[in-house]
């Protein structure tokens, strides 16, 4: 029969803390689950939602929302970025951002999304359509720029003389001392087109931390907790011995 003896009280306090220390980090990660799955749907939801003032959502905007806005000025079409790290399908591709200027505004500059351009398997920059010169009215999304990473060798757009510019991150402060001009906060992820070139599904990019992936540690993190407590267990258990009964010889 297996019975327990008393742990050493070092042991049940480091225990005890490791284990509620695992159970708060996977609750944690259940909780950060839940929040990308609610902007997920925030997010889908602003497709079809009714168009805000972005005079009101320009400068400070809602930090879990993604308002749809109309805006009217001119491009700069001799100053377009792209970001060459989106893989949308094997060939490869670039996404295109290029600065617009508001109507009667002269800063800051909105980052408008044009949309992913693919490739066609080669390290070759597609060949981007012109855009127009005059003034134009625009309307989709107002998001958060892409998430940002190291690059090796600093400022990309900085050691770059012509246009496009391409990086594998976009760096709003770095577009902007790029520009010379300063930035709104957001960038305007343009509405889809079926007669534009420009492939634009767009979505938050949480592929390197999904809300499946976030519940995957929460899961493992409780896993930990569970293990501790067995850990101790074994650690601190004792066998009983059997009762053993030996039949003496006839004398």
């Amino acid at each position: 029969m297996i019975g327990f003896r008393r742990p050493p009280w070092w042991a049940l306090l480091l225990t005890a803390a490791g284990a509620l220390l695992f159970v708060r980090l996977g609750i944690w990660q259940l909780h950060r689950a839940d929040f990308k799955d609610a902007l997920l749907r925030r997010y889908a939801a602003s497709a079809s939602a009714p168009r805000q003032d972005f005079a009101k959502v320009a400068e400070t905007p809602p930090v879990d929302g993604f308002p749809r806005v109309q805006v009217s000025g001119r491009y700069l079409v001799e100053r377009l970025y792209l970001l060459d790290n989106p893989q949308h399908d094997e060939r490869g591709g670039v996404e295109v951002f290029v600065p617009f200027v508001l109507r009667d505004q002269l800063q800051p500059v909105l980052l408008v999304d044009l949309g992913f351009l693919p490739g066609n398997g080669t390290a070759q920059v597609p060949q981007l359509p012109p855009l127009p010169s005059g003034d134009v009215s625009l309307q989709g999304l107002y998001v958060p720029p892409p998430p940002l990473g190291f690059e090796m060798g600093g400022d990309a757009l900085a050691r770059q003389t012509q246009w496009p510019k391409s990086s594998i991150f976009l760096d709003p402060a770095a577009v902007a001392h790029d520009l010379g001009r300063p930035l709104y906060p957001r960038v305007l992820a343009l509405d889809a087109d079926p007669a534009s070139i420009y492939v634009r599904v767009h979505t938050l990019d949480f592929s390197s931390m999904p809300p499946a992936r976030h519940r995957a540690y929460a899961f493992q993190w409780f896993s930990f907790a569970i293990a501790a407590v067995v850990i101790l267990l074994v650690l601190n258990r004792r066998r009983k011995p059997r009762e053993s009964h030996f039949q003496n010889d006839p004398e």
